[in-house]
């Protein structure tokens, strides 16, 4: 432990730099897995080595901390840098989220970066590190702010993320159904279903604003590629009209009242939904991966209302082995990276069946390389 604590408070050292990063890696595997199996033999002996871990990851004695002061003050004035550091460390996220380096340079976009790469990852692996973020934060006399929140549309309310107040400020994120009933886009007294979609359509208007990693694979617009919205913004306004008008059919087919129409509608639109991804696709159990499953819940709603009505409707969620589905798909894209090889990643269109014609589903899969 000597050479360890001498090597971290040698000033300047890229060495000293690197074991940091390290040890923040190593004290939050070591967390995660002493709360998951609080009865292992080795629990106890896990307590005190992060305590250790710890002790060596304290800020030095005062007068060298009088001197890190002066030249972060003149040089950086970055006070998350623990954060972002940790972050990088944790290789497990790269296993969901790619390229997982940080590249924001100032607390507040830090802090708005990791959290909306969390909503891509498992619910238990985001909420570890929505706590380990809090805690981190706390320890630069920040504390969270549950009371300032930049409003997305969309049908209720919900906190996405808090934000942080003290040697920190920063807006927290937030769905809001006050906003998405001051949006121009929503269908007053219409069908629950119609709201839905109109909260998807005034959601995604929005986060396309503040989230620079956003693509689309929606084949109406380009068939081959995954395309980012950020680097391409002819795409995106394209992506945009081709959302807003599966919306417009969506809500003239239920006035029309044609359930099969409705049918069809729904299925455009879902996929439209679906088709806004990342690379690697989100994680199913991810927030992004349980707020676009609202949309094929309610599609599959439609297709029962339809089979109540005397038609024959099947709709099918593609997932699983890319070679026991390819079947029911037609224009499928390939990536090498996310989830397992072999795999499909995220189906952007169900497979249906409509009486007795069939329309294929498509889906991006991982490849087996």
């Amino acid at each position: 432990m000597q050479h360890l604590r001498q090597l971290l408070e040698t000033e300047n050292s890229e060495l000293a730099r690197l074991l940091r990063c390290s040890l923040y890696g190593l004290e939050a595997a070591l967390n995660r897995a002493y709360t998951e199996l609080p009865d292992d033999p080795g629990a106890e002996i896990c307590a005190e080595l992060l305590q250790e871990i710890q002790d060596l990851l304290q800020p030095p004695p005062p007068e060298i901390v009088v001197k890190q002061t002066l030249i972060i003050e003149t040089s950086n004035e970055f006070k998350l840098n623990h954060l972002r550091d940790t972050w990088n460390a944790d290789a497990e996220l790269s296993l969901y989220l790619g390229d997982a380096t940080l590249q924001s340079q100032s607390d507040a976009d830090l802090w708005h970066e990791i959290h909306r790469k969390l909503l891509r990852i498992p619910d238990d692996l985001a909420a570890f590190w929505q706590q380990r973020t809090l805690d981190l934060a706390q320890e630069i006399g920040s504390v969270e702010n549950d009371s300032n929140f930049y409003q997305l549309p969309f049908i209720r309310d919900e906190i996405i993320y808090p934000g942080l107040k003290g040697s920190v400020n920063v807006q927290g994120l937030c769905l809001s159904q006050t906003a998405l009933l001051k949006s121009k886009i929503f269908p007053i007294n219409e069908s629950e279903d119609l709201q839905l979609l109109a909260g998807f359509l005034n959601l995604y208007l929005k986060f396309i604003e503040i989230e620079p990693d956003l693509h689309h694979a929606l084949k109406s617009i380009f068939s081959f590629d995954i395309i980012s919205l950020n680097s391409k913004p002819e795409q995106q306004q394209q992506y945009i009209e081709a959302l807003t008008d599966r919306f417009h059919r969506t809500q003239k087919a239920e006035e029309n009242n044609d359930i099969l129409a409705i049918v069809r509608a729904w299925i455009d639109i879902d996929e439209a939904i679906h088709s806004l991804v990342f690379i690697p696709p989100v994680e199913r159990y991810s927030w992004w991966g349980k707020l676009q499953q609202e949309s094929r819940r309610n599609l599959k709603k439609i297709a029962d209302k339809a089979n109540k009505s005397g038609h024959n409707v099947r709709i099918r969620q593609l997932s699983g082995l890319y070679a026991d589905i390819c079947a029911f798909s037609k224009d499928d894209l390939q990536l090498n990276c996310g989830g397992i090889p072999g795999e499909v990643l995220t189906c952007l269109r169900v497979y249906a069946r409509i009486n007795q014609e069939e329309f294929p589903g498509r889906v991006i899969f991982r490849s087996l390389r």
